[in-house]
């Protein structure tokens, strides 16, 4: 489950969530976030690449970047979605590395398999708060807009930081509300409006209503950082992409 189409329900009463209070996890039941998720599987990538104007590949490409990986390393892409990510870390790696996808819907997974026939990348169905690897078996694990739908998103942190060796990368591509506060009003009436619009084209508005609503309570690019440090990431940098709506965190496991 990755990219910017995030819709998992809806998250905390989200007409009612206020924008000051920042919410610690997503309460919509794990069950329905994989339905929704594996509804959606088919449209994916063709609604993200419509609402991110074609800018959502050049975000990967940053996230990749901020992995540090080297040829022969291994990494770990939490809430993979159909693996567009994880196929551009196994290029950072190569045919001598190790690259495993993870992601709680069946559908999506089997979508990834299907996109991304690469020798040294395994996709698999697993729970982001219960990573089913080792201590210390990646050289870094990153995640791209997913965090939204984890119940928790400090053990979300805490698992990616688990599986990561010592001196290895954590890294969270997620969505952000812009700091000007005209510049946020702005982007969240269009915003408000693109995603179920998209939603209905595609026979799927029910599920891309969620998406506009998702950031309300979400914590903001400086508290997503502290939440990073308080599971223990050092050197922790925030960079903001896309006029400030997309937020590039990376931290170091010690």
């Amino acid at each position: 489950m990755s990219e910017t189409g995030r819709p998992s329900g809806n998250p905390v009463d989200p007409e009612t969530q206020s924008h000051s209070q920042s919410r610690t996890g997503n309460t919509v039941p794990e069950p329905r976030v994989a339905s929704m998720f594996d509804s959606i599987a088919p449209v994916y990538d063709r609604m993200n690449t419509i609402m991110t104007a074609g800018l959502d590949g050049r975000w990967r490409r940053a996230a990749v970047r901020a992995a540090r990986l080297s040829a022969g390393g291994s990494a770990l892409d939490v809430a993979c979605g159909t693996g567009k990510l994880t196929a551009a870390l196994a290029h950072a790696v190569g045919p001598t590395g190790r690259v495993v996808g993870v992601d709680l819907s069946p559908a999506m997974i089997e979508e990834a398999r299907r996109a991304f026939n690469i020798g040294q990348v395994e996709f698999v169905v697993g729970n982001a708060l219960a990573l089913p690897f080792e201590a210390n078996g990646f050289d870094a694990a990153t995640i791209a807009f997913g965090l939204r739908n984890l119940s928790s998103f400090e053990d979300g942190f805490r698992e990616m930081a688990r599986v990561v060796r010592p001196g290895g990368r954590v890294v969270c591509l997620e969505l952000t509300t812009p700091r000007p506060k005209i510049a946020g009003r702005l982007y969240s009436a269009v915003f408000g409006r693109m995603a179920p619009f998209v939603g209905t084209a595609f026979g799927r508005r029910e599920a891309y209503a969620y998406l506009p609503h998702s950031l309300n309570g979400f914590p903001d690019a400086e508290e997503l950082a502290e939440t990073m440090r308080r599971v223990g990431l050092a050197n922790v940098t925030v960079r903001r992409l896309a006029l400030g709506a997309v937020a590039l965190h990376a931290g170091e496991v010690r």
